[in-house]
């Protein structure tokens, strides 16, 4: 398991590349819409040494796309509580996303640990396709700070391989009873911390 991205949620795609610009001081990449989820994204390298393909997804519900049907959106963007959070405080990092080779292993070593980490579903966005561990109720994992598990399409690409290079590297990430992240950028090191 590699960690992968992690996710900042935002009241509107505006609002979190707005955050994105003044926290970071870049703009992040174009990424693109979900229709499974009815979301819509952008995207910022963070690639380093110690988390290799990894990025910084900025998602927010996309006003002009249909929902999902018959399930909740991922990461928790249907529940009030989440949607209050981000308009009263504003965009912040809301989850993680982990990489794993095996998903059905994966998740059915969850399962043998009493943890209902859901079902893999397949998505794609252009020429990205993956796998990901989605529970109906679109609830995120807090025990323990688990991940969302994801898997690549074998052979296809990634976004971090089609992103820029951004100067914002991911030195350190806890993953405990609440996220943190510490970012080195341009102006110096920022700390990212779970907005619940």
């Amino acid at each position: 398991m590699q960690l992968d991205h992690l996710v900042v949620g935002a009241a509107t795609l505006d609002e979190g590349v707005a955050w994105c610009e003044r926290v970071l001081g870049l703009s992040p990449a174009p990424g693109g819409s979900h229709a499974l989820m009815g979301t819509h994204n952008r995207l910022l390298n963070i690639s380093s040494a110690a988390h290799p393909r990894c990025y910084l997804e900025i998602i927010a519900i996309d006003p002009l796309a249909p929902g999902p049907v018959g399930r909740a959106r991922w990461f928790d963007l249907d529940q009030p509580a989440l949607q209050q959070a981000l308009r009263e405080q504003g965009p912040g990092l809301i989850h993680w996303v982990a990489r794993v080779a095996q998903m059905d292993a994966a998740l059915a070593q969850m399962r043998s640990e009493g943890v209902d980490a859901g079902e893999p579903v397949a998505a794609q966005r252009g020429d990205l396709r993956w796998r990901i561990a989605l529970r109906q109720d679109g609830r995120r994992l807090r025990r323990e700070g688990l991940p969302t598990l994801i898997e690549w399409a074998a052979g296809g690409p990634h976004p971090a391989d089609q992103l820029p290079v951004s100067g914002i590297s991911l030195q350190r990430f806890e993953a405990r009873d609440g996220l943190n992240a510490w970012l080195d950028t341009p102006r110096g090191e920022v700390q990212l911390s779970l907005l619940a």
